[in-house]
């Protein structure tokens, strides 16, 4: 903090260490604690620098107990899924830095959405070691302590709709790749009408399906059948054009030799010429 002291006609400034109110205020973070078993989720607000201090220098994806957090914690162990700084750059796994850093984003990373297809892009992302510079941090419960928690584990909130996939659907149920998952597809009730709906099945194996497949299947074999025809015709079309150019070349050769080989015929006007030429020397 900086404290302003009049000296004469001028103001002398010096600063002042916050002490443990400005520690307090950095070591302020948020838990986001999720249940998968359960489906909940709650957010605790820790003021504490030191229920915070086991958490610190951990990596995303490291298992930390939660006894330091307070007596209905105590037993519970969370991993840590990720959490965003104060100014709320995403944790990025992979990154051993307790700062932010700049990155070449491309496309398939994590923390990075394209715009445009190839596009790439420098981006700050915070390191994955945890720091007092957080300001959230997400943890998933891996194990439940002898003490409920309202709101996390209190009770379960179902999910507001079942699976869609087959496969998952036979996960769900346990049922065999031969059995029919139309029979076990999660209605859904709309409210105010008496009626049901039911999600389309995504990658159901179908007669359908195989019959289309089966015809795609046919259609580019036979595309390669007629590349393969016509690639073979125009390599016939370019000896066939060869061999008549070679042949030209070899009749056009043998007219030149021809025409070299024969002896010199004078005519008559140029055996006139000479005979007169001779005459008029004598």
């Amino acid at each position: 903090m900086l404290v302003k002291v009049p000296c004469g006609c001028f103001f002398v400034g010096f600063y002042v260490s916050g002490g443990s109110g400005a520690n307090a205020l950095l070591a302020r973070m948020k838990l986001n604690i999720a249940n998968p078993a359960c489906g909940l989720q709650k957010t605790v607000e820790v003021d504490d620098e030191k229920k915070l201090l086991p958490f610190f220098e951990r990596r995303m994806g490291a298992e930390v107990p939660g006894d330091s957090l307070g007596e209905e914690f105590k037993g519970y162990l969370f991993r840590i899924t990720g959490g965003n700084d104060k100014q709320g750059f995403p944790m990025m796994q992979g990154i051993l830095a307790n700062h932010r850093v700049r990155l070449l984003f491309r496309t398939g990373m994590k923390c990075f959405r394209p715009r445009r297809t190839g596009e790439r892009k420098r981006k700050s992302v915070r390191g994955a070691i945890v720091g007092p510079d957080l300001s959230v941090l997400n943890l998933v419960m891996l194990q439940k302590g002898p003490a409920d928690i309202p709101g996390l584990t209190g009770g379960e909130k179902p999910r507001r709709l079942g699976p869609k996939r087959a496969n998952h659907i036979r996960k769900l149920f346990n049922l065999g790749p031969e059995a029919d998952v139309t029979k076990y597809v999660i209605r859904r009730k709309i409210e105010g009408k008496n009626k049901s709906k039911a999600p389309r099945i995504q990658r159901l194996v179908t007669e359908s399906r195989i019959r289309r497949k089966r015809l795609y299947r046919h259609k580019v074999k036979k595309q390669a059948q007629a590349s393969r025809e016509a690639l073979k015709e125009y390599k016939e079309l370019l000896h066939k054009i060869a061999a008549e150019k070679r042949h030209k070349r070899h009749e056009h050769g043998k007219a030149q030799q021809a025409a070299s080989a024969a002896p010199a015929v004078k005519t008559a006007p140029a055996a006139a010429n000479a005979a007169a030429k001779t005459s008029a020397r004598r």
